[in-house]
């Protein structure tokens, strides 16, 4: 799933860390989140989104197979 967190990180100016240690999880789960080798749980996404205060679709878009 692909997503725009990674865009929207860095017009805030906002590191990986920081956004980790906002929504609760490992710098690690930011950058496999932006590499698009990990997809974010509901719970998750909903933190994201309201980080960035963004709606779910605003940031992960969903391509069906």
């Amino acid at each position: 799933m692909e997503n725009r967190i990674k865009d929207l990180r860095k017009e805030l100016g906002v590191t990986q860390e920081d956004l980790a240690f906002k929504v609760g999880v490992t710098r690690q789960t930011i950058i496999s989140l932006e590499n698009g080798k990990y997809n974010a749980s509901l719970q998750l996404a909903y933190k994201i989104a309201k980080y960035f205060n963004r709606s779910i679709e605003e940031i992960f878009i969903f391509e069906e197979d």
